[in-house]
């Protein structure tokens, strides 16, 4: 059993290792108010130790519901934490990075953060990991090239990956603040789309790097429409027909976005830390999602990453106009000028 010393710190650990899984995140972590960065921070590593569950190839699929479902049980505090990483930690293969290795092998560090929390957080937490890691679980067994049946399909694959993970954010938000409580009900509904915009974002710019693998999340109802099959796609030719879908899930991800921007925008001006957050995460989305807009054509995911340089603008600018709604939603304006839009209603957009 892996065991660590009474005086390991836990809280020092959990911020050193999210510099390691994550720089976007331990970017913007610090800017929440001091009352959300640990339980924030938390929830994270725990949607991370669920990711690496899902994305270790090594595991077999019945290993991974197993596995996944008892991590679980270790945040919800039924099982022990110390017995579940007696179980995974052996298994990990050189697929998962030495950094998440090292995240595993201090699960319980992390669970007993999660167990300092009050009852609110803990529930918020608990409820995102069990519908997460169940929901992914389900799609990894449907992985092909053929992509997603369509876009619902897509969608549900979307709530899953990040938009319970937007709802676990603003349950935690409301926790928090009575101001930002008082709009709950309207918030919970634009949390699903704000992590579903960020989530299309990240499957088109990992199109290629995800059939390198065996996977494909795209619709392809959206793309029999133009007469492609997903399963021809082929990285040393483009086609029209695909370049004609992409734009069209383009389109869908810009409208997810400016969801976002409403449900920034609902944050009370004087959270800016929050805004912040919120903020930097939706301006890189909507510039990568420009990249891919210029370039349909690209067949690396390299081609559509956004620069350093490129952040580092992205941050000084949201951080700037992060109070003023009208100074955003023309920041937003300027931005997607050029991105496709689409016809979808909202009613359609924001339903599970």
């Amino acid at each position: 059993m892996i065991s660590q010393s009474q005086n390991f710190d836990e809280a020092r650990y959990q911020n050193d290792i999210l510099k390691d899984v994550s720089r976007t995140f331990a970017l913007t972590i610090p800017q929440l108010p001091e009352a959300l960065r640990q339980v924030i921070g938390n929830a994270y590593l725990l949607c991370r130790i669920t990711d690496t569950i899902e994305d270790d190839n090594a595991l077999s699929s019945a290993q991974t519901r197993q596995l996944s479902d008892m991590f679980s049980e270790v945040v919800c505090g039924r099982i022990a934490a110390e017995k579940f990483v007696d179980e995974l930690y052996p298994l990990l293969s050189d697929h998962t990075i030495p950094a998440e290795h090292d995240l595993i092998k201090n699960t319980p560090a992390v669970i007993r953060v999660t167990h300092s929390f009050n009852s609110a957080q803990r529930n918020a937490l608990e409820r995102c990991v069990r519908i997460m890691s169940r929901g992914m679980a389900d799609y990894q067994d449907t992985e092909t090239l053929d992509g997603l049946k369509d876009l619902p399909a897509m969608n549900l694959y979307c709530y899953y990956v990040a938009g319970v993970v937007g709802e676990m954010l603003t349950e935690l938000f409301c926790d928090y603040s009575s101001e930002i409580n008082r709009h709950k009900s309207e918030l919970m509904k634009l949390s699903v789309s704000f992590g579903q915009g960020l989530q299309m974002t990240n499957i088109l710019k990992d199109i290629w790097d995800d059939r390198r693998r065996g996977a494909c999340w795209l619709p392809q109802d959206i793309f029999l429409e133009k007469g492609f099959i997903l399963r021809d796609l082929h990285p040393d030719h483009s086609d029209i027909r695909f370049q004609d879908g992409l734009s069209d899930l383009i389109g869908v991800a810009r409208k997810h976005l400016h969801n976002a921007l409403t449900y920034t925008c609902m944050i009370p001006p004087h959270e800016k830390g929050i805004r912040k957050f919120c903020l930097w995460a939706l301006g890189m989305a909507i510039l990568t999602l420009n990249k891919i807009n210029h370039h349909r054509d690209f067949n690396d995911g390299k081609q559509v990453k956004i620069t350093r340089r490129t952040v580092k603008a992205t941050i000084l600018t949201t951080s700037i106009f992060a109070t003023s709604n009208w100074a955003l939603t023309q920041l937003f304006k300027m931005t997607s000028r050029n991105l496709p839009e689409t016809e979808i209603s909202d009613e359609l957009l924001l339903k599970k």
